[in-house]
């Protein structure tokens, strides 16, 4: 028997009962992998995505994870200084750069276990199609309203 037992909540407080528990085994994963590692699960996914697409600028790299730019700056930066990202002049617009891995950098940037994303791989390999589909466009709206919620208060 668990407290949600005792405890019966509805669909609206058991749902953000759910994304707190995943929230908080995110935090608990990612500072393992800074233990384990040396990158928590924030700083790893940015290895990954540039491993995949050298030469992505933050400006993108901030589109694709929907953060503000200065955000994905401030970690950029604190990622050149460990020595595990490269930032150049982008040459064909001097007023951008392009990100790249150092040696160290690509290092970090293959498949490991204990890790968020192998957590997210394993649940896509176990979900089907349809309802992973499903769970995807969920998530985007739901960050959507979100995004309206945090504007409303401005």
């Amino acid at each position: 028997m668990t407290a949600r037992d005792d405890f019966p909540l509805d669909a609206v407080l058991g749902f953000v009962a759910d994304l707190w528990a995943v929230n908080h085994a995110i935090e608990r994963t990612s500072k393992r992998m800074e233990a384990a590692i040396g990158v928590t699960a924030q700083q790893r996914i940015l290895i990954r995505i540039v491993g995949r697409h050298p030469g992505i600028s933050p400006g993108q790299l901030a589109g694709i994870l929907s953060l503000d730019a200065g955000t994905i700056s401030a970690a950029v930066r604190r990622l050149e200084e460990r020595g595990l990202f490269q930032r150049r002049r982008d040459p064909r617009d001097k007023r951008r750069y392009a990100l790249g891995l150092t040696a160290s950098g690509r290092a970090l940037d293959e498949p490991k276990k204990g890790t968020v994303e192998s957590a997210v791989a394993a649940m896509i390999a176990a979900t089907p199609p349809d309802e992973l589909a499903n769970v995807a466009l969920f998530l985007r709206r739901l960050q959507g309203e979100l995004d309206a919620a945090a504007a409303s208060w401005r």
